[in-house]
């Protein structure tokens, strides 16, 4: 059940960080960049030492933000 869970948060985050950027990604698309994205934005809260309780939302609104800076840093290395 949790990959599954798993799974679902990593196709919203990066939905939601195609859409905030104006990108395309189609499904496979937004699946690498929200499930990036939800390792980057982890990584982040942990090093901001934020007390997150660890229900969905809070994953979904940590991806989220990791999903639109992975987003943002790589179309900046790209050159886009």
């Amino acid at each position: 059940m949790g990959f599954l869970i798993w799974i679902i948060i990593g196709l919203i985050a990066g939905a939601v960080a195609h859409r905030v950027l104006d990108s395309r990604g189609g499904f496979l698309g937004s699946l690498v960049v929200g499930l990036i994205g939800a390792l980057v934005g982890g990584k982040l809260a942990e090093m901001l030492k934020l007390n997150l309780t660890g229900g969905f939302f809070d994953q979904l609104v940590v991806a989220t933000v990791g999903a639109i800076l992975f987003l943002f840093l790589w179309r900046k290395i790209r050159g886009r």
